[in-house]
């Protein structure tokens, strides 16, 4: 069976691959993050230059939430993997449960990277920042 085949296989069934990796909200662990987000937009066969927005993508979401993060806290976030992309929610406990501004240079470099960007607000003021990455198309030569 090719890796093609698998791929339509599972989507027949519905099954999704999905990761989650929670860690503290500290900026100091944001490398491991970057290294996941690579590692799997690699196994989805992004290329060189998607990888790198993502990583960038998810860094820039990390640094708005981290910065309203209540201290002692997890960074949570959850990567599912889809046929045609990536989508990616990043999300903190928080004290206000206040949404990044959209109108700032931030937003505007993230939506730009990622694609497709939201902001939600969940139970307990917790703040999610959600891209949505397809991977590029290939153009007929």
């Amino acid at each position: 069976m090719t890796e093609e085949t698998a791929v339509s296989t599972a989507d027949a069934i519905g099954v999704r691959d999905a990761v989650t990796v929670n860690m503290p909200a500290d900026s100091a662990y944001l490398s491991v993050l970057r290294t996941a987000t690579a590692g799997l937009a690699a196994r989805l066969d992004f290329t060189l230059d998607e990888i790198e927005d993502l990583r960038i993508g998810v860094d820039e979401a990390c640094a708005m939430l981290l910065s309203q993060a209540l201290p002692g806290t997890e960074l949570t976030t959850e990567f599912e993997l889809t046929p045609d992309g990536m989508r990616i929610s990043v999300s903190v406990l928080t004290a206000d449960g206040r949404l990044p501004a959209r109108d700032t240079f931030a937003w505007t470099v993230l939506s730009a990277l990622a694609g497709e960007v939201d902001a939600e607000v969940g139970p307990d003021d917790r703040v999610s920042i959600v891209l949505y990455k397809r991977r590029g198309t290939l153009e007929p030569a």
